[in-house]
């Protein structure tokens, strides 16, 4: 191991095993990561100051929207990746589409699950679509955060070789140290973004519907289109267009459509009176 390079820290991840079943961190990951975002979601929807009035949504709305937002999740995160980042193999092994467990999730694929949930739900309980959305957003970051970790303890989704003195040795990536790009993720697509929603919610971004979704999709695909300079290309891609990399170009329509939604927020009057 070069010198410069940190240990893997070769954690299982494999929790917890009991015959044929086990338990690994990654899918605790997505169940404490939607589990925490229901509780602050809940906290959001009972305090009426965030929204210039009382919430358009009670408590018991957000609890049965769970079920619907766990599935976008799941089934758009899934069905994204086997589009966007493998279809041949998928193409070749249809059996494997199912196998959720054996790894391959697109954050791309599953904000769109997440779209079409709320869209349904919202719809369904006449609610209004833009502030499930903004709720939504603002506690997807929790997820985000808890996912990348468990990328990195599973070592996948590992960075490009580099000589920096926090490089690590990937054990399934060779001998060359490389960056720990799921953390940079971690730091950015998570931590940054759910600090940058929280103080836009605290400063009365509810008020205006579908903010908090723009400001989501802007910041987030700048995190994701920066980390991609470090992250490994997926192996059977690479470099696509110009150097760009899969997730740099799925970024772009979800960069432009923030836009959009801060642009169409910010023309309409604030809910509730003048928010900051």
């Amino acid at each position: 191991m070069p010198v410069s390079a940190l240990p893997f820290p070769n954690i299982d991840p494999v929790l917890i095993s009991i015959g044929p079943f086990a338990i690994r961190w990654y899918a605790l990951a997505y169940i404490f990561g939607i589990l925490l975002g229901w509780f602050y979601a809940r906290m959001i929807i009972r305090n009426e100051t965030l929204w210039g009035g009382r919430a358009p949504l009670t408590v018991n709305d957000f609890d049965d929207f769970i079920v619907w937002i766990t599935l976008g999740i799941i089934l758009g995160g899934r069905l994204g990746y086997v589009l966007f980042y493998n279809p041949a193999h998928f193409l070749a092994h249809p059996l494997e589409i199912v196998q959720v467990w054996g790894g391959g999730m697109s954050f791309h694929g599953g904000f769109a699950g997440c779209v079409a949930a709320v869209l349904l739900f919202a719809r369904s309980r006449k609610i209004p679509i833009l502030s499930l959305g903004d709720l939504t957003c603002a506690a997807g970051p929790i997820g985000l955060f808890l996912g990348r970790i468990a990328n990195f303890i599973n070592g996948e989704l590992w960075g490009r070789p580099t000589d920096v003195p926090w490089a690590i040795v990937f054990p399934a990536a060779g001998p060359l140290p490389r960056h720990p790009s799921q953390l940079y993720e971690a730091v950015l697509e998570g931590a940054v973004l759910f600090v940058v929603l929280a103080i836009a919610v605290r400063m009365g971004a509810l008020r205006r519907p579908g903010l908090t979704i723009g400001l989501f999709a802007m910041v987030y695909a700048l995190g994701r289109s920066f980390c991609e300079f470090f992250r490994e290309p997926d192996p059977q891609l690479g470099f696509l267009w110009g150097g760009l990399t899969m997730g740099m170009l799925l970024s772009i329509p979800l960069f432009l459509a923030g836009v959009a939604f801060v642009w169409h927020a910010m023309r309409r009057p604030a809910l509730g009176g003048q928010a900051a």
